[in-house]
């Protein structure tokens, strides 16, 4: 492959990881360390809020699948230009909100564009990169989720808010970026000129084709059912985590801290657990153990300790984006599935994890007028549940190549 064809495959990846930073993860994890300021704003109780969160989930629910499938059949450049044009002048939208309803509407339709872009990103990444080098590809993309959701939880509520004046110029300022990305996507090729290897080739599928194909495969619901616990998990502790915080006595910025530092230490583990699950030539055995340290560091959580609560928040940050990174390149490897069909493949199961995703924070929030640490506890056992997938998924193990 000659200097220009390998940089030029280097600027997608680069473009895929700024999509996750800006257009997903910076506008979706800056909810959380604003919800004080919006909750005061439109007079908002916690379960309001607690449903709030969940909206996004709630609508990727519908639309995480076509998005798979649109990538499938159109491709993932036009899917997406599209998405992201729109998911940025869906996100301005929510700084237009006045109420709880206008809210939960404006969220609903951001969450509806955003579900789209995941599996297409993903699908990306098995478009222009094979081998080892697509383990690697998932784990920069996500590792760009991760700056984002480290970034957006640090610098939303207690830099950008007062700066630009409210919590509603901070949701205008992110829907800008997203429009910039969508137009940069806009501007990049299809596909290398000359694909690697005939698995690396983007080829198009109809919908019935790829739906009826993947959904026989029982490994992509096995998949489905261990994201379900983990993703349930992880989205209703980030939703509660500063909020909780605060009720127990930590100033705003320590317990923004405490978010941020949940997603930092992601950042550091997310590119060593891809790497280490080529070099194992095991996906199985580092998406089981990231699992359980994800079930150990949330269950900390439920000890009220200054002490705890950091050591919890490292253990369960330090694999979230690590996880998604190896699951996503685990579907595009599952035998039937290939590049071809990862799009739909993705969608499915980031259907599944949406509707976990959108019912567990406000389950796991009511338990909180019981007792304030007992929403952790509910979602280490969610976490927990998971692990009972990992017996019946039998995967081969990888070639070194």
């Amino acid at each position: 492959m000659s200097n220009s064809k390998s940089y030029y495959r280097w600027f997608i990846l680069a473009l895929s990881a700024l999509t996750f930073t800006f257009v997903v993860a910076m506008p979706t994890m800056c909810l959380p360390v604003l919800f004080e300021e919006i909750g005061r704003d439109l007079d908002l109780s916690l379960v309001q809020i607690g449903a709030v969160w969940g909206m996004v989930s709630l609508a990727g629910m519908f639309v995480v699948l076509a998005g798979g499938l649109l990538g499938d059949r159109f491709g993932a450049k036009r899917v997406l230009a599209v998405s992201c044009l729109l998911a940025g002048l869906a996100g301005a939208l929510r700084g237009l909100s006045g109420d709880f309803a206008t809210l939960v509407g404006t969220l609903f339709l951001f969450g509806l564009l955003t579900a789209t872009i995941p599996p297409v990103v993903h699908k990306t990444c098995g478009i222009w990169f094979s081998g080892r080098r697509l383990g690697l590809a998932n784990g920069v993309v996500s590792m760009g989720m991760a700056v984002g959701f480290t970034v957006g939880a640090m610098i939303s509520a207690t830099i950008l808010s007062p700066a630009l004046g409210g919590w509603r110029n901070v949701l205008f300022l992110y829907g800008g970026i997203s429009v910039v990305i969508g137009i940069l996507w806009m501007l990049t090729r299809s596909q290398p000129e000359q694909a690697e290897s005939s698995e690396s080739k983007a080829a198009t599928v109809p919908f019935r084709q790829a739906l009826s194909r993947v959904a026989r495969n029982r490994y992509v619901w096995l998949l489905g059912f261990i994201l379900v616990g983990q993703t349930g998990c992880v989205q209703g502790t980030l939703g509660y985590l500063p909020l909780y915080l605060r009720d127990i006595g930590w100033t705003p910025a320590s317990a923004d801290g405490a978010l941020a530092t949940f997603h930092a230490t992601s950042i550091v583990g997310v590119i060593p657990l891809a790497l280490l699950s080529g070099r194992l030539r095991s996906r199985k055995t580092v998406l089981f153990g990231a699992t359980l340290m994800t079930v150990v560091g949330v269950g900390l959580l439920s000890v009220n300790e200054g002490s705890l609560v950091w050591l919890a928040v490292v253990i369960a940050g330090v694999v979230r984006d690590g996880f998604m990174a190896v699951l996503m390149t685990t579907i595009i490897e599952t035998e039937g599935i290939g590049v071809t069909y990862a799009g739909t493949a993705m969608g499915i199961i980031l259907t599944l994890s949406r509707a976990s995703s959108f019912a567990s924070p406000p389950i796991g929030n009511s338990l909180a007028d019981t007792n304030l640490s007992l929403p952790f506890v509910f979602w280490a056992a969610l976490a927990a549940a998971s692990l009972v997938g990992f017996y019946f998924l039998r995967q081969k193990r990888q070639s070194p190549g």
